[in-house]
């Protein structure tokens, strides 16, 4: 079994002088990645690899989860459902819980495509979906090849 835990990134302002790579989040999106990296410890949840867009709303979300070491990986910026999988396919097989940080609609996807079985819906900034997969290795990953734990988004811990 393998955990593949799907963070989209927070609230980010709607423009930045640096262009879209540089928004950072905004104020509501530093206060929700706070909330969620609250619940993230309150849950126990560890993660064996962080991996995350350079993005700056990325890597400003993962900072205010707090005491996380991402490795970021260019790859992620705004990569579809497919490239993601194949991302995801890479992971050296000793990983057994990834946290995926990045942006939709890819994350979405991605979540849905795993765990076909569950329906997710809205994907809100700053959700988290976390899925178990019925496999040993991360190159088997592939369509309903999991199951959803659970999906919290910032609005169910307000």
């Amino acid at each position: 079994m393998k955990r593949l835990i799907l963070l989209r990134h927070a609230k980010a302002e709607a423009d930045s002088p640096g262009g879209d790579f540089e928004r950072p989040l905004s104020a509501r999106g530093r206060k929700d990645a706070l909330r969620m990296g609250e619940e993230i410890r309150r849950l126990g949840l560890n993660f064996d690899l962080v991996l995350a867009s350079p993005a700056r709303r990325v890597a400003e979300t993962v900072e205010a989860l707090g005491e996380l070491v991402p490795r970021f990986d260019p790859r992620l910026y705004n990569a579809s459902t497919g490239q993601l999988l194949n991302l995801v396919r890479e992971i050296e097989d000793h990983v057994g819980s990834l946290l995926l940080v990045g942006h939709n609609p890819g994350i979405e996807l991605l979540a849905a495509r795993l765990a076909a079985s569950e329906r997710i819906g809205d994907y809100p900034t700053g959700a988290l979906a976390e899925t178990e997969l019925t496999i040993d290795q991360w190159r088997e990953a592939g369509k309903a090849s999991g199951r959803l734990i659970r999906f919290i988004s910032p609005k169910d811990l307000a």
